[in-house]
Order: structure tokens, then sequence, then C-alpha cells
């Protein structure tokens, strides 16, 4: 064919069985947003329908077991999504950089964004009440604003379950869809850098 595809985007999605993490994580988030005053004025301040660790801890690995089991399971399949993206590492591997709770009420979401100075961004979904809302994921083509017409798929709706990991090249424009679930959704975000 005379024609071929260029620069595909990469998005990882598997199903971790591991009932006994997704216990101990919920007891976890659940108990940081209990527990962390900073970051629930955080949340506040900045309208999060809930709450969320992002600005207030930066040690979760170090502070609880459950996080740093989470993070040895992040650390293999960062490295095969990494692999199969074609990333050159140079003999090195990506790292760590940050590692937040979302604890998201029922109506909760978040706006478009994308995570600079970051290689590698994901989330795992610790609890994914029906209608929790699908991580909608946007074509990169449309930021440049070119007068093309429209096409299927400029949006991907990825659907989480409990146990969904999902991982994306940190430049990925995404979104949390609104929640119309009554329970609050659960999930564990992070950053990997080179």
């Amino acid at each position: 064919m005379p024609t071929r595809q260029l620069f595909p985007t990469h998005f990882y999605e598997v199903r971790l069985d591991q009932p006994a993490l997704l216990d101990e994580l919920a007891d976890s988030c659940r108990a940081l947003a209990a527990e962390d005053v900073a970051g629930t004025r955080w949340s506040k301040a900045h309208g999060y329908r809930g709450y969320t660790s992002y600005a207030s801890l930066n040690d979760l690995p170090q502070r609880d077991p459950a996080f740093a089991d989470l993070k040895r399971l992040l650390d293999r399949h960062v490295a095969t999504f990494a692999a199969e993206a074609g990333f050159d590492l140079g003999g090195r591997r990506l790292k760590l950089d940050s590692l937040w709770v979302n604890v998201m009420k029922p109506g909760g979401t978040h706006s478009g964004h994308l995570h600079p100075y970051s290689a590698v961004s994901g989330t795992f979904y610790v609890a994914v009440p029906p209608g929790s809302g699908a991580l909608k994921l946007e074509d990169p083509r449309l930021a440049m604003l070119m007068a093309a017409p429209p096409r299927d798929g400029t949006f991907v709706y990825a659907e989480p379950a409990p146990g969904t990991l999902f991982l994306w090249e940190s430049w990925l424009r995404h979104e949390v869809m609104p929640s119309a679930a009554k329970e609050e959704r659960v999930s564990v975000s992070f950053n990997y850098r080179w």
C-alpha cells in the first residue's frame, strides 16, 4: 500500500488480578482522604470534587506498604510499555517521579490536561462504582487547529474497572469524565520520568 501510518499513539491497558492489593489501597486512600488536611485544603481551594494528594504528599511508596507494592507492579508495566513504545532509554530505566491518590465524589470530573516534564503517565483504578465515568483521550492532532474535516476517533473513551491500569505518553491530552456514580471513585495516578 502507498500509505503508511506514522507516529502512532500508544495506550496501554491491562487488568491486574490483585484483590488483596485493591483492598489495601482502598483503605489507605480513604484514610489519606480523611487525615491529609493539606490535601483536603488544596482540593477545596482548587474546586476538586473530592480529595487528591497531588499537592500535599510525595512519599506514598515510603509511607505505606500498599503503595510500595503498587510501585513494584507499576515499574514492571511501565518498562513493558516503554519497550513497546520504542523508547531508546540508553540502558537506563524510567523512574517514578510522582504518585498521588484521587478520591472523587459523585459528579466529580477533571478537565483536559497533560503531564509536562514526564515521559509516561497513568492511572490505576482501585474502586470504580457503576457510572464512574471514562477516561477521555484526545487525538493529539486536534491541538494543531488545522482545517481538516472531522474523523472518527478524535476522542477515545477508555472505561476502567477495579484493577485496571492505563498507561500513556505524558503528552497525550486526557480528561476524567463526570462521575454519575452514587459512590466515590478511587484511583492512584502517577508520572514516570527519564
